[in-house]
């Protein structure tokens, strides 16, 4: 996670300190916030972006993915950490992965292709990120983040 936060950002040290939502706001999120899976990437006083780092389920197991936004809540990068299936693996390519770029808070995400032999996962990837710019947009209309 760091080293795509380096390279995306261009900044060899920064903080990530995590975005807290309380109990109510987050009743209304489709994505759920923890404080433990939304972080600011700051450096000094300035705000670089956010990282949020989740879960999605697969066929039978579950992947670690990773989103990168600017400050203005936009998609700079998505990344499979962590793929725990023997088939649909190929959802971790960067060519596929790029579909994300530039998709901002609120937009819809209707125009991700498939991947054969990988159904589960880009439908199950699709909706995460689909939420988490829903509640990115729910928190940034409301000023709950910036």
């Amino acid at each position: 996670m760091y080293k795509e936060i380096k390279e995306v950002f261009q900044e060899e040290t920064f903080e990530l300190l995590a975005v807290k939502i309380d109990k109510e706001i987050n009743s209304q999120l489709s994505t759920k916030i923890t404080g433990e899976n939304l972080y600011r990437i700051q450096k000094g006083d300035e705000l670089l972006g956010y990282v949020f780092v989740d879960k999605a389920p697969s066929k039978t197991a579950q992947f670690d993915y990773m989103v990168l936004f600017d400050k203005n809540l936009v998609v700079k990068r998505t990344k499979v950490l962590v793929y725990r299936e023997e088939y649909g693996g190929e959802i971790g390519s960067k060519r596929w992965l790029r579909q994300f770029e530039g998709k901002k808070k609120n937009e819809n995400l209707n125009d991700i292709a498939a991947i054969s032999g990988a159904t589960i996962s880009v439908n199950s990837m699709t909706k995460a990120v689909n939420n988490l710019l829903a509640s990115l947009g729910y928190l940034y209309d409301n000023k709950i983040i910036e």
